[in-house]
């Protein structure tokens, strides 16, 4: 058979760099997975046309191209039984040929198959001897995913998060025998109000005018002093542009006098229609010990204007007094009870909540295997958190394979096998209690190109009540705790276009900073105009894109440094109770070829009782 896998390869033009190894391994590939030498090599024909290697066939990559064929074998048994679903050790079993109930003819235990399974890691140089086959090469040594020695690794916490100790337990029995035959026992169900669901899906976008443009920012300015004055603190603003010896207070919105990033000199203030016609001024902040401005905020300004060019700020205000409700239940029949025959009965449960919050990609750049999604739904059946909320992109835009094109299956086909199959798989295997949030985002290739983004249009049967799509941003309530989430890298984006000042002696985190924009602005995306390449529709962004109310939790996966911090939002000086909020940055769930971050979070009403950590995968 070695000769004819050998002229099989040769008949096609391939040659081969280590003959014996190769020819070895390869017909161990054919007697395990009953291949013809025809069938292997029309195999790794498509491998290396995905993934544009030479026609020399090389040792090195005899070891993806294995989980390749075990892919393929698993998607022949579930085309073969539509109505299967297979767990990870099931099909290990499966495709080694041990889900068997004999072994050379005796009968074992199933504590006998798993030793068999796992006791040697699979080599593929040994000699076959009799019956005796290889069971097939751990994951862990196939991709530099799987390479990875340390595994959850807590990287930094927020009041402690002590269930995570048993993390080395969890490796010495991640494979025992009880993982094929146990099933998690059923815990409490979360309740769940999304609220609001715009945009919707199917919805028209494209087709913003400069009429939406100036509207939308119109409004911003307008609802923003209508805030300030409401709250008996400030007089009602003047226009700033007109020349005064005395202090005046006006609104507008930060402005870039030219193309590029902001620089102190010169920023210009943009007031609004009503009161300047939309006029700009100069803004002097050199008497200010303290300010964070970017283009697109929208503030307060106390200061004097004595030649009508150039408005000298005394003092900025950036916030909306909390005192003021910002539109709060403004929509409120866009409220939506999800689930409600299953809703929440036991009141002492209300503002308690467990979870894990991961963002995407959710595969390593090296291949489309979604190892690292894998691995966090290991742990999650595990921990068994009330929500898993899952951040997108899912099938990343920007991956290697994806923009090359070289993959032979549709984005969609990708996202309902390779996402939604494997969350199938773990609402099933977790019971009704279990609750999956998806939010899309502007990096999904299978989904629109548009921000605000309407959410994923799935329908899982039999489990539409324990997967749920959000819009990106969007809001929601899990057991009365308010959550906040949006996918745009917004405090990447932020970090590049902010200017600052800091007090001699100021400590301030400048992520924390950052974060704290978000809701101050009360808006997921304050910054205008908006950075390339992320495609705001300003037809749709008036009501998806505005914080009714200060969320408890506040989600905002970027590529900078992962943290979960406490944001405090009001200034006590001015007699104002402050307003605390959690605000989690799970970082990336696949970096490159190895793991990256998410966030374990166990929320219990008050931020003294709440503990939370970031784990590395």
């Amino acid at each position: 058979m070695e000769g004819e896998i050998k002229a099989a390869f040769k008949k096609i033009g391939f040659t081969l760099d280590d003959e014996e190894e190769i020819l070895k391994k390869c017909l161990t590939f054919c007697i395990q997975y009953k291949l013809s030498p025809s069938d292997l090599v029309s195999s790794w024909d498509a491998y290396s046309f995905n993934r544009q290697l030479e026609l020399l066939v090389q040792d090195a990559h005899m070891d993806a191209f294995l989980l390749q064929l075990q892919n393929e074998q698993k998607e022949a048994i579930i085309k073969k039984e539509p109505g299967l679903h297979l767990y990870s050790n099931d099909v290990a079993m499966i495709l080694s040929d041990e889900h068997e109930d004999t072994k050379e003819g005796i009968i074992g235990t199933p504590t006998d198959k798993f030793k068999m399974l796992h006791e040697e890691p699979f080599d593929s140089t040994h000699k076959t001897n009799g019956n005796t086959f290889p069971s097939g090469k751990p994951l862990e040594s196939v991709t530099p995913f799987g390479q990875r020695k340390n595994k959850f690794v807590v990287q930094s916490t927020l009041n402690g998060l002590p269930s995570i100790d048993d993390t080395k337990k969890y490796h010495d029995h991640e494979n025992s025998e009880d993982d094929i035959i146990k099933r998690v026992q059923p815990s409490t169900r979360c309740s769940l109000v999304i609220n609001g669901s715009k945009p919707e899906p199917g919805c028209r976008f494209m087709y913003d005018r400069i009429e939406d443009k100036l509207n939308f920012l119109e409004n911003r300015i307008r609802k923003h002093a209508t805030a300030l004055v409401a709250s008996g603190l400030y007089e009602e603003p003047i226009d700033p542009t007109v020349a005064s010896q005395k202090s005046v207070f006006a609104v507008g919105m930060i402005c870039c006098d030219e193309e590029g990033r902001l620089k102190e000199k010169p920023i210009l203030l943009q007031s609004s229609v009503e009161h300047s016609g939309g006029q700009r001024v100069r803004l002097d902040l050199q008497k200010l010990n303290e300010f964070s401005v970017f283009p697109g905020q929208v503030v307060g300004i106390e200061g004097h204007n004595p030649s009508g060019h150039c408005l000298i700020a005394s003092k900025i205000i950036d916030c909306i007094p909390l005192s003021v409700s910002a539109d709060e239940n403004s929509h409120p029949a866009k409220k939506q009870a999800v689930d409600q025959e299953f809703q929440l009965t036991d009141s002492h449960m209300l503002g308690e909540l467990s979870l894990i919050v991961a963002a995407g990609p959710f595969t390593t750049t090296d291949n489309l295997f979604f190892e690292p999604l894998t691995e966090l739904l290991a742990y999650a059946r595990r921990k068994q958190p009330q929500l898993l909320i899952l951040l997108g992109p899912f099938i990343d835009s920007e991956h290697p394979e994806i923009r090359r094109g070289t993959v032979n299956r549709t984005f969609d086909e990708i996202f309902h096998v390779e996402i939604l199959g494997r969350l199938q798989d773990y609402v099933e295997y977790m019971g009704s209690t279990a609750r999956v949030i998806l939010v899309p985002s502007i990096r999904d290739a299978s989904h629109d190109f548009v921000f605000p983004q309407p959410a994923f249009d799935i329908h899982p049967p039999d489990i539409k009540h324990q997967i749920t799509s959000l819009t990106n941003p969007g809001t929601f309530s899990a057991n009365e705790v308010k959550i906040g989430c949006s996918t745009v890298d917004f405090l990447k984006q932020l970090s590049g276009e902010e200017i600052s000042r800091n007090p001699p002696g100021g400590s301030k985190h400048r992520l924390s900073r950052l974060a704290n924009h978000i809701l101050s602005q009360r808006s997921f995306y304050p910054i205008y105009p908006p950075i390339e390449g992320t495609p705001v529709d300003f037809s749709l962004a008036p009501e998806a894109l505005q914080i009714s109310s200060i969320p408890d939790i506040l989600i905002l996966p970027s590529d900078l440094a992962h943290f979960v911090r406490v944001l405090s939002l009001g200034e006590s000086s001015e007699g104002e109770e402050q307003v605390k909020c959690i605000c989690v940055n799970p970082g990336r769930l696949a970096r490159g070829e190895g793991g990256g971050f998410f966030v374990e979070l166990d929320y219990h009403g008050s931020l003294d009782s709440t503990s939370a950590s970031v784990i590395s995968i």
